[in-house]
């Protein structure tokens, strides 16, 4: 077995052992050593898997004393004192409660020209008979196809390519939801958010309720106590707070779902470029109800002339959203679709986003 495998199965049952209780919140974790020990692997391996832990907020080093478990998944999260966000230390701004919030910008990634340039010409050559023939609905078979082996090889998300609507960019998409649900309900946004999805939202006539963020999600008080039935968050590094879900508040957020029969949008832009050794764990592949949205969009990790973005419904939602939105064409013309599923095809997608990925890491260190 190999170094990234056994340090990532010492992550993966650690973190078992976390949320199934076997280390309650704020236990200590057994040390390095004991764990390597226990686990038949180095010193080193159980690092790197601790380092993850940290980052996904399951547990905390402190200094001269350990890890603990930080990861408290509570059935109740109303009436909680209030967290106050991180200060960034760069640019700093002010919500509507006197919250300081963090102003990120993202660091650009260009796609390599002359790849996408010899992918084009390959698909003109390849798809000829293709090429000038109207989309289907959701999106071509071949985009879809790609998109749900991908997520499976990269996110652990099993889907299939039917569950796989295709739009031309995240607002797109968002406006499809709301069309999905209707505008008798409420949205809940998180505050502050990408100024385009309220935009979006309230064009389609939508009630939305802007919920302020603590320092790893949405406030629990105002997350229990809104009156929203689908909930739009960016779970990743949240424009423009970067404030980023731990592993618990991701559950709450499928518990608050599940308790009042509601909704999660998960708009995960950006996440593949995480800096850390594994992908960023998504909402939607811990959920088992069926209402979570997973929403992308291939601006970001291709470019902003790729117009083109996914969402993945659950199989609990085809009916109705076939239903309401089903008379629409695909936005997304066949060529770019195309384009799109060969460099994920070929692996030319996933190399530039490691190569991204690995450019992160030396960044934060």
């Amino acid at each position: 077995m190999d170094t990234n495998k056994r340090y990532l199965k010492v992550y993966e049952q650690v973190r078992e052992d976390i949320i199934n209780g076997r280390y309650p919140v704020n236990t200590k974790l057994p040390s390095k050593r004991v764990m390597s020990e226990a686990m038949g692997v180095s010193v080193i391996t159980v690092e790197h898997a601790y380092e993850l832990l940290i980052e996904e907020g399951y547990i905390t080093a402190k200094e001269k004393s350990g890890y603990f478990v930080t990861f408290d998944d509570k059935e109740i999260y109303t009436g909680l004192k209030e967290r106050k966000p991180a200060a960034n230390k760069k640019t700093e701004e002010t919500g509507e409660k006197g919250n300081t919030i963090k102003q990120v910008a993202p660091a650009a990634a260009k796609f390599s020209y002359s790849i996408y340039a010899k992918t084009v010409r390959r698909v003109l050559s390849e798809y000829e008979n293709y090429i000038m023939t109207k989309s289907p609905k959701n999106g071509t078979f071949e985009l879809r196809n790609a998109i749900a082996h991908y997520l499976s090889r990269s996110r652990r998300l099993e889907v299939s390519s039917d569950q796989i609507i295709i739009g031309a960019g995240a607002e797109y998409l968002y406006g499809l939801i709301v069309q999905t649900f209707g505008r008798d309900i409420i949205y809940g946004i998180e505050n502050p958010s990408y100024p385009k999805i309220q935009k979006v939202y309230e064009a389609g006539g939508a009630n939305i309720e802007m919920l302020n963020l603590g320092n790893d999600g949405v406030d629990s008080d105002e997350l229990w106590k809104g009156k929203m039935k689908v909930l739009h968050i960016s779970p990743y590094r949240s424009f423009p707070s970067g404030v980023t879900a731990s592993a618990a508040k991701k559950r709450e957020y499928l518990k608050w779902s599940k308790k009042n029969d509601g909704y999660i949008v998960e708009d995960d832009f950006e996440s593949e470029f995480t800096p850390s050794r594994k992908p960023e764990e998504t909402i939607y592949s811990l959920d088992t109800e069926g209402r979570v949205i997973y929403v992308n969009t291939f601006t970001r990790t291709i470019g902003s002339y790729a117009r083109c973005a996914y969402m993945v419904l659950p199989d609990e939602l085809l009916e109705l959203f076939n239903e309401k939105t089903g008379f629409y064409e695909c936005p997304v013309p066949p060529l770019d679709q195309y384009v799109i599923a060969t460099l994920i095809e070929s692996g030319d997608f996933e190399r530039h986003i490691n190569k991204v990925r690995r450019q992160n890491r030396n960044k934060s260190v």
